[in-house]
């Protein structure tokens, strides 16, 4: 019991600092590209920040701890300042997705760095050792969010890129199922559980082995 706690709490530290960046780079890539689109809300809501507490969504954390699926709080984007509506929140939903990928790049980037810097400097291999995992951890966790919020589920940010190709009529109708979208994605979450299968993992785990094999980043 106690070695699997032990494991937990470095689990969770070594997730922490690339899911918070994570977390907030994905919120705020949403504000700022609305921003530059014409729409203040976010700006004025206070979420043009890299302060993680200002996207931290507490149910969301907690998914991605226990089933390594989770999301933030949502930036508040009123599309009415849009000149088209349609599109640019088509965009907006781009940004945060583009932003973990972005990421991903960068933390599979420095963890190549990992070895030939421990070679370099083995006096620093206890430093440069929980760097590479929290690298690595980057590189997964950035994978995740990206893949997860890129499913056709509203209210995620796929849900506004598959709107932009359907008929109008269609895409509203599609779009208010947002109201639905955490109940029925934390439904599958629980279900999973008490299953003790991924319903959820089955559809993002694939895509993120196969992009991280091609970082050259194990899972």
């Amino acid at each position: 019991m106690f070695d699997s706690l032990h494991e937990q709490i470095i689990r969770v530290t070594i997730l922490a600092v690339p899911l918070l960046l994570g977390l907030t780079c994905h919120e705020l890539a949403h504000g700022l590209v609305a921003l530059s689109l014409g729409d203040p809300t976010a700006k004025l809501a206070g979420r043009l920040t890299m302060n993680p507490l200002k996207h931290l969504d507490p149910m969301g954390a907690i998914a991605f701890i226990l089933a390594n699926i989770g999301w933030a709080k949502p930036v508040p984007v009123n599309p009415a300042y849009f000149k088209r509506p349609m599109r640019d929140m088509m965009l907006v939903s781009l940004a945060g997705p583009g932003a973990n990928f972005l990421l991903a790049l960068l933390s599979a980037g420095l963890y190549h760095l990992m070895p030939p810097l421990a070679q370099s400097h083995p006096e620093a291999l206890y430093l440069l050792r929980p760097l590479a995992y929290i690298c690595q951890a980057g590189v997964v966790v950035n994978l995740m969010l990206a893949v997860f919020n890129l499913l056709p589920i509203p209210p995620l940010d796929g849900s506004n890129i598959l709107a932009w190709f359907l008929p109008k009529p269609l895409a509203y109708k599609f779009l208010a199922l947002g109201r639905f979208g955490f109940m029925l994605l934390l439904g599958l979450l629980i279900v999973s559980q008490l299953l003790g299968i991924s319903l959820l993992g089955s559809l993002i785990f694939p895509p993120v082995g196969y992009l991280s094999g091609l970082l050259g980043v194990p899972l």
